[in-house]
């Protein structure tokens, strides 16, 4: 198998890259421009492999897009390349709709250019995944779960951009009859994740003797997945999804923000004991502006249709996570020293917060 994974420096995408390329020995293309999302440090296990090789270019660059293809030959596109936090969207929604939108746009014909060369089995198999977000569903009450049939309504520049592009994604599937396969996942932790997310955020401010700042009253509710049982799913889909389909990725662990500060917390109480215990460093601080107050994914599609299930509990994934950023600061210390992760952002008229 061969695979371009766009975004393949990125969190997800790193993941993704270092498990195709070391653990299914698939030729692992990674193309990423490299912005502050990501790093060529989080694809270092992989660097040396055979199995892998990485082009630095924009996914708004169609010439790039066309070489990339032309040069790793792929049976499967992986498409994570995506600004992705709300709080970045809230100041600077431009750069969300030129990446997300027209971005996506340049890779769809890049791949249905390159599909239509294919023949026989190679073209029957070949797969586009196209990886979305479940912010897109915008906001549930307190009861009830997202499924692939929930209306869209987003509520951020972030997730009406992931919005348009999944919609692109299903048009060129449908009039062009491109395989794509969707995908919309609930919020993703574990290692190398970029310090400015509220998991590696609050781990680090913590070992670091910082405030923890919580958002509004900390009750917003989110599904958390640990990056590798995602990574799991995306294979299978790739390999067994049905194009034109879309499957809901979720963890079943619905916990409150202020849950997980407080889970984070006490972790670090029993492997790093302070003075006093970790949760005094709770600081209350103004919302975000448009917050969503839960997402909830019903992954039933995906389990019951494909047979995936999440390995992790959040509490497994969790810890494993604590002892990753406790074991890497090598990785993080360079990001936390170029200041990410340490002011606040998407703040509209207000002074940041450190």
């Amino acid at each position: 198998m061969r695979a371009i994974i766009t975004g393949g420096a990125g969190f997800i995408g790193s993941a993704l890259a270092r498990h195709t390329a070391s653990q299914l020995n698939w030729e692992t293309c990674v193309y990423d421009k490299l912005t502050y999302a990501g790093h060529l440090s989080s694809l270092a296990p992989v660097a040396d492999s055979p199995c892998f090789t990485f082009v630095q270019a924009d996914i708004c660059d169609r010439e790039s897009l066309d070489l990339a293809f032309a040069r790793c030959d792929p049976d499967v596109v992986f498409h994570l390349a995506a600004e992705s936090h709300v709080d970045r969207s809230i100041t600077n929604a431009g750069a969300f709709v030129e990446t997300n939108v027209m971005g996506t746009f340049h890779v769809l014909e890049a791949a249905r250019a390159h599909w239509e060369k294919l023949s026989g089995a190679r073209r029957y198999a070949f797969r586009i995944v196209h990886v979305s977000t479940d912010e897109v569903y915008g906001s549930l009450g307190p009861s009830g779960l997202f499924a692939e049939t929930t209306a869209y309504d987003p509520r951020s520049p972030y997730s009406a951009s992931k919005a348009g592009a999944d919609h692109l994604a299903n048009a060129w599937h449908h009039t062009y009859g491109l395989p794509v396969v969707v995908t919309n996942c609930s919020n993703n932790y574990g290692p190398y994740q970029l310090p400015e997310k509220l998991i590696p955020l609050v781990i680090l401010n913590t070992i670091e003797g910082r405030a923890i700042p919580v958002y509004g009253d900390g009750k917003n509710v989110r599904d958390w997945l640990y990056v590798d049982d995602h990574v799991e799913a995306l294979c299978l889909v790739a390999s067994a999804g049905q194009p034109g389909r879309t499957y809901n990725v979720g963890g079943r662990n619905e916990r409150t923000n202020l849950e997980v500060v407080h889970r984070i917390c006490d972790v670090l109480d029993q492997i790093a004991p302070a003075s006093s215990s970790h949760r005094d460093k709770i600081q209350f601080v103004t919302d975000r502006p448009g917050h969503d107050r839960r997402y909830a994914i019903d992954a039933t599609r995906l389990e019951t249709e494909l047979g995936w299930r999440a390995r992790d509990t959040f509490e497994t994934g969790l810890e494993k996570t604590i002892r990753w950023y406790i074991e890497s600061q090598a990785w993080w210390a360079p990001l936390r020293n170029a200041g990410i992760g340490k002011q606040r952002l998407g703040v509209l008229g207000a002074d940041a917060v450190t």
